[in-house]
């Protein structure tokens, strides 16, 4: 519980920033569901015939996964709030359009007759009668909705678009940080009761007020999510660097950040944290970032599909540089020196004990350990695919988990092995043995700034820039930062700065 307050102590400015974006997020979505539901549902109490078809889509779309989902948006609408905002908004139509078309249905046809014998039509029986007979129903639905909205939205931060989720991913790549977990989880339980509450207020009165219940809950909400931004004055960035998940990406990003400030007059912002490779080179494609870190060796394997054609490190930067620029117009800067290639690593405690030194040494006992790869490993040619393959293993047991969940697994003993980075910071903290890959299985993994070729011929002065750190930072220099932002939870800005600063390539 100490540790708690103490992390919540040292980041409620964070905290509360992140409260306000996941209102935000969650309240826009609930108005567009509304604007759409509602409208709808009166509609379909009119045309009976597609009543059943129509709600059944939108129940098909609450079954489709939202990372899906938003996956599926970025090449149309990038990434950030707006695909967000629409994911969330198609999860939150089921319940109130169900409402509205059975609240509607529900009212005493004995009450819709007298209606009508009294000379109303259709319209004005709708909304002097059936409608207001309605709201409470309705409002139930938006209730329901409102909620759903809220869970879901902690996954829009795998896309850049902020909230509660940016504290939960931070906790999960940490380690499983439960403190940090917590400080993402518990607001955004305790701001949906609060929003629950304040709607079921709305739903009370509406018995009463009717229509103008609802009319009076969309503007609020509108104001409240609107407003704020009505009245930003946030700066225009000339270029948006992104990263994927990770202490080391984001490290990476501020150093590029602080580089083409130095240099330049370019102003750039920042997406840490936008997930895992192929939805992070979506948001380059595109154009929702402008340049983003990617290691030589998965360019060539998951972007490119292809099979390192040698295990030098300059021959697969000069595969990669030209295979992107043919298949995709893309630019690849000067590497930098740390390879941060996949490994395989265990416990110096398991080695020992069944002595294993290469990775072709788990055959001996490949049905008796656990494996915790990560999703990408597990499903990768130079990953554990290519394990089955050049060393003829098959381990008995695979358990596939978030990258941030493996040194917990580890270290608690639910697994034996695991995927690893050979730069990662938890290869320090936890004292792990790295097996030998004698059949050189994982080709070289320098980091290097990828971007689309119009992005460097319209500012041809950040290649100059970023190309400053061709060649630098070490395996252990890299491995020691990753350890500064994991786990003495330094920030990645303040690690980028001193590194640049004690090489002398920006001012103190």
């Amino acid at each position: 519980m100490n540790g708690f307050i103490q992390v919540f102590a040292e980041r409620q400015d964070v905290l509360w920033e992140k409260v306000w974006e996941h209102l935000q997020i969650s309240i826009i979505a609930l108005v567009i569901a509304t604007l759409i539901s509602v409208p709808l549902g009166l509609l379909l109490t009119r045309k009976l015939n597609i009543a059943e078809p129509v709600i059944g889509v939108t129940a098909v779309l609450q079954t489709i996964p939202s990372l899906a989902v938003l996956a599926f948006l970025i090449p149309f609408f990038g990434i950030g709030e707006t695909p967000a905002i629409i994911a969330l908004a198609a999860y939150g139509l089921l319940p109130i359009l169900r409402n509205t078309y059975t609240g509607i249905k529900e009212v005493d046809p004995a009450l819709k007759e007298a209606a009508t014998g009294m000379g109303m039509s259709s319209f004005r029986r709708l909304s002097r009668v059936e409608l207001p007979l309605a709201m409470p129903v309705i409002m139930a639905g938006i209730r329901t909705s409102m909620v759903l909205i809220v869970g879901t939205t902690t996954i829009a931060a795998l896309i850049g678009a902020g909230g509660l989720g940016d504290l939960i991913l931070l906790g999960l790549d940490r380690g499983g940080d439960a403190n940090l977990i917590l400080l993402g989880a518990i607001p955004a339980a305790l701001l949906a009761i609060v929003l629950d509450l304040i709607l079921r207020l709305f739903e009370r009165t509406s018995a009463k007020s009717g229509f103008r219940s609802l009319v009076s809950l969309l503007v609020i909400a509108a104001l409240i999510a609107v407003g704020p931004l009505l009245f930003s004055s946030k700066s225009q960035n000339d270029l948006v660097l992104g990263a994927k998940l990770g202490s080391e990406p984001a490290i990476l990003i501020n150093m590029y950040k602080l580089l083409i400030e130095e240099e330049t007059d370019l102003q750039v912002g920042l997406k840490p944290n936008l997930g895992k490779t192929d939805l992070v080179f979506s948001a380059l494609e595109e154009g929702s970032i402008d340049i983003y870190p990617e290691f030589t060796g998965t360019a060539i394997v998951s972007l490119m599909g292809e099979q390192a054609q040698s295990n030098k490190e300059q021959e697969v930067y000069q595969q990669a540089a030209q295979g992107m620029s043919e298949q995709y117009d893309m630019a690849y800067l000067e590497p930098m020196q740390f390879n941060n290639t996949y490994a395989v690593a265990t416990t110096e405690e398991l080695a020992g004990q069944y002595g294993l030194e290469s990775i072709g040494d788990l055959k001996q006992v490949e049905d008796q350990i656990t494996a915790g790869f990560t999703l990408e490993f597990n499903d990768r040619q130079d990953g554990y695919q290519g394990m089955k393959e050049v060393y003829d293993l098959d381990l008995g047991e695979v358990r596939t988990m978030d990258p941030g969940l493996r040194q917990g697994a580890i270290s608690n003993g639910e697994v034996d092995i695991i995927d690893a980075y050979a730069t990662a910071g938890y290869m320090v903290d936890l004292n792990l043995k790295v097996l030998e890959d004698p059949e050189n299985l994982f080709p070289p993994y320098q980091g290097a700034p990828l971007m689309r070729q119009e992005t460097l011929d319209q500012y041809p002065e950040i290649e100059d820039a970023l190309n400053q750190l061709g060649g630098k930072i070490t395996g252990d220099q890299m491995r020691e930062m990753n350890y500064e932002v994991d786990f003495e939870d330094r920030s990645p800005e303040t690690v980028a700065r001193e590194y640049l600063v004690e090489e002398g390539l920006i001012e103190e």
